[in-house]
């Protein structure tokens, strides 16, 4: 394992970088970017089609020697920006706050370390917390809320993926629980079913029993499911049917994986069950209710005004 890429460029290279870079900030670096791309292009064939308004942009325009401030109409692909900003603010936050909500007991013990570690943070309350920030911004840019949800759920599955990579290379605690060495297929590579993150970030030994790396079943299954979403984004249903196709598999992958996860459980009404299976169930749920609001054929063109709809040749 590499929890620092610097580390990594010393043992190929042979020289140290000026400053550490960790690998689970990079993986999720690109991870936003990558999002942030596939979501531009996204909100631009949607303009495109006439599904969303234009918006307007903050230019400066110069008048002899004055600048004044001006605006211009533009397509809502140009606020990716912005809305990249809202998600790594919210998500990074959400998935702190939710992470000490899930491991009180230690938060108590050392507020401030578990504040300020590099580590320690609960994917769904990042998603949580960074949608409820971007809906608030959509909506007060004039732009239907679950248009633009679906032009961002492809690239939300994928960046998912890429982050959990991140976790792997760190190797910080998200793998799974102590993998069965007789049962694995003789076709199956050792490090796909057990894997011991030598030097992981933690610094644990697991020699003595290697766990499955969830990690990689992750990133798999969010890479084929980006897939799928990328071949539905056309659907001809209302607007909010692909997010909601979104949040029904993101809930039922992280729901299968729980269950050879390493994660902290409690009790809920008799049942031992984990703070992601409860956020992952209502997901599922919240999807399976969008799909059926939502199966429903466009009849007219969505979410743009006559006057702000771009024309074919825009």
């Amino acid at each position: 394992m590499y929890p620092r890429i610097s580390d990594l460029f010393r043992d190929l290279f042979g020289f140290n970088l000026p400053i550490p870079i960790y690998s689970f900030g990079a993986m999720v670096a690109i991870a936003f970017l990558t999002a942030a791309w596939l979501s531009r292009k996204e909100l631009d064939r949607l303009y495109a089609e006439g599904r969303l308004p234009a918006v307007r942009i903050p230019v400066k325009e110069t008048k002899g020697k004055r600048k004044r401030k001006a605006t211009e109409k533009a397509s809502p692909g140009a606020l990716m920006g912005s809305i990249t900003v809202i998600a790594v603010v919210g998500g990074f936050a959400g998935a702190k706050v939710f992470h000490i909500l899930e491991h009180l007991g230690e938060f108590f013990r050392d507020p401030l370390g578990m504040l300020f570690s590099s580590g320690g943070f609960t994917f769904y309350g990042g998603l949580i917390v960074a949608a409820a920030g971007i809906a608030w911004y959509v909506r007060k840019q004039g732009l239907p809320v679950w248009t633009v949800a679906d032009a961002l759920a492809p690239g939300l599955m994928l960046a998912y993926g890429i982050g959990r990579l991140g976790c792997h290379l760190a190797g910080d605690g998200d793998w799974g629980v102590a993998a069965d060495l007789a049962a694995r297929p003789g076709w199956l590579p050792e490090w796909l079913w057990a894997e011991t993150y030598p030097n992981n970030i933690l610094g644990r030994d697991l020699s003595a029993a290697p766990v499955y790396p969830t990690s990689i079943y992750e990133f798999v299954a969010a890479a084929l499911l980006f897939a799928l979403l990328w071949r539905l984004r056309k659907h001809p249903f209302l607007s909010g049917w692909l997010f909601s196709v979104y949040l029904f598999l993101d809930g039922l992958e992280r729901f299968l994986i729980e269950q050879i996860r390493v994660n902290v459980r409690f009790d809920l009404f008799g049942l031992e069950v984990t703070q992601a299976e409860v956020i992952a169930v209502a997901l599922m749920a919240a999807g399976v209710f969008g799909m059926i609001r939502t199966w429903k054929r466009r009849e007219t063109v969505e979410g743009a005004p006559s006057a702000l709809r771009p024309s074919p040749a825009s």
